[in-house]
């Protein structure tokens, strides 16, 4: 692949070391909300919840409350992991024929499904799935938070009363889907000028630009003092579901009202002398699973990773996949059905991790948005399967196939670690190389996030980081076919991951080197 970047710019991350509590998230101000949380005596938890709400209002197109995804929790003082599931559900009044094949191809969005007429699953009100993302973080504080809900959204409320800023990289996201937000009224006016065009400041000025989030901010005030249920059962869920009814779409009251996150036994499994703890069910914790017990037979770890052991990358994810895009969805059969973007990852001063995943699934969801709330919409549905007769196809009130992959880890010399990134398809190929990288080659966070890594999300194509040796490359070429491309700002082609790792009662983290908002945040000492 032809590429017009240079050969010669670097882009790294610093990595603070702390006996204190670290939080790395994709946004730089919602991970230092967390780090507050921390310093003020919060748990992980705790830190999470604040963090969740802030990133929503600071990253809206990426994920919010109106979403869902999954988390894994690590509690010190138990010695055990909790996996918890806020995934999206379709919603009961879905109707199939709605949803009819265009015969066109396959789709233009993540997953290569049919083509639907009109893109009904992918685009527009009768996309929007049941969310999850609020009564997951509200079951996790009940359990283990220790600061009052109220207080935890203060800072979200605060962030949106400001305005979100517009600055190069929010215009870039923004303009890369202009035409599709301009298909929804209240959208357009929300992120595009005179409802068509993207808030782009001149080549050379700086953007006093600010995207008003005031409505979104008075959910959230409700929320902080009705608590987490009212977005379920309450004047949230009512105005929620009557915008997207009048929109065409078919979430219900009643659909929200039934809706239950799930607090769960993770997944466990041993790799070598490491331990993991991922999400069952319908995730991607059961195909990071198989791809790391595919991968303890085909890697010999030594000093680095070498072209060996990207060739057992590669052979591992492939065989991963192919498992999981043959059998698992929701259908009654799938053994492992008891029940995916932004990431962050939080541990805390105590050793609680957080590894948390929340989506919309698109960027920007469904470019719907509920006017009577300010929130942006998931597009849910898209998580499944149009063709009827799948594991995974599409049917009302049904669980959403995620991709999501939160992980925790204990390498064998006692390192943990929280795992996690965003990037559809392109998570599993991220956390399972990260998580080698730190328990077959001993990597501190800073040195894993900057390794380069290979993507592969189920095609035939193994799309490698162009910084890897010649050798690598070749190694990978003579088993599959290979694109060689960089790591850049956008278009991710390699999945964004945050992470933070405990190693002799200190904690350090890391975001994706290429991500300009993320950063790993210590929790500040001088409130001590």
């Amino acid at each position: 692949m032809i590429s017009n970047l240079s050969i010669t710019q670097q882009t790294r991350k610093t990595v603070i070391e702390t006996e204190f509590g670290v939080v790395a998230a994709q946004h730089g101000r919602a991970a230092r909300i967390g780090a507050e949380v921390l310093a003020a005596g919060g748990d992980a938890v705790d830190a999470a919840v604040a963090v969740s709400f802030a990133i929503g209002v600071v990253e809206p197109w990426m994920s919010g409350p109106a979403g869902g995804g999954a988390a894994m929790l690590w509690r010190a003082d138990e010695g055990r992991a909790y996996a918890l599931n806020y995934g999206m559900r379709s919603p009961k009044g879905l109707n199939v024929d709605d949803y009819p094949l265009s015969g066109e191809g396959k789709a233009g969005d993540l997953f290569p499904w049919e083509k639907v007429v009109e893109d009904r699953n992918v685009q527009g009100a009768t996309a929007i799935a049941v969310p999850g993302t609020v009564d997951g973080v509200g079951k996790a504080h009940a359990r283990f938070g220790k600061l009052p809900w109220k207080d935890l959204l203060q800072p979200a409320i605060a962030l949106g009363r400001e305005g979100l800023a517009v600055d190069w990289y929010a215009a870039l996201i923004i303009a890369s889907t202009t035409r599709a937000l301009a298909q929804d009224a209240d959208a357009a006016a929300l992120f595009l000028e005179e409802g068509h065009w993207p808030p782009i400041a001149g080549w050379t000025s700086l953007s006093d630009k600010r995207i008003d989030m005031s409505k979104m901010a008075d959910t959230l005030s409700h929320l902080a003092e009705a608590g987490a249920r009212d977005f379920y059962e309450g004047e949230i869920a009512r105005a929620m579901a009557a915008d997207v009814q009048a929109k065409g779409g078919s979430l219900s009251v009643k659909d929200l009202a039934a809706y239950q996150a799930e607090l769960l036994d993770p997944l466990s499994f041993t790799y070598r002398d490491a331990r993991f703890d991922v999400m069952p069910g319908l995730t991607a914790g059961p195909t990071f699973r198989d791809a790391m017990q595919h991968l303890e037979g085909a890697l010999s770890p030594n000093d680095h990773p070498d072209a060996a052991a990207y060739a057992a990358y590669a052979s591992a994810l492939t065989a991963a996949y192919e498992k999981r895009l043959a059998g698992m969805g929701d259908d009654g059969e799938t053994p492992e059905a008891p029940g995916c973007t932004t990431h962050f990852s939080v541990v805390d001063r105590n050793g609680n991790m957080v590894s948390h995943t929340q989506t919309l699934l698109s960027i920007f969801g469904s470019r719907v948005v509920s006017p009577q709330t300010g929130l942006l919409m998931n597009n849910g549905i898209m998580w499944f399967d149009p063709e009827q007769g799948k594991p995974n196809s599409l049917a009302p009130d049904k669980r959403c196939l995620m991709n999501v992959c939160p992980v925790l880890g204990q390498a064998g010399d006692g390192t943990r670690f929280a795992f996690g990134a965003s990037g559809g398809r392109k998570i599993v190929s991220a956390v399972a190389q990260l998580s080698s990288f730190v328990a077959d080659f001993g990597m501190d966070v800073g040195a894993a996030f900057h390794q380069p890594r290979i993507d592969v999300s189920g095609g035939d194509t193994v799309v490698a980081d162009d910084s890897l040796p010649a050798d690598v490359i070749a190694a990978l070429e003579a088993q599959h076919p290979t694109v060689a491309t960089r790591r850049t700002v956008f278009p991710y082609a390699f999945a964004c991951p945050a992470g933070v790792l405990r190693r002799g009662g200190r904690n350090s983290g890391c975001t994706e080197i290429m991500s300009p908002w993320g950063d790993a945040i210590p929790e500040p000492v001088e409130q001590k």
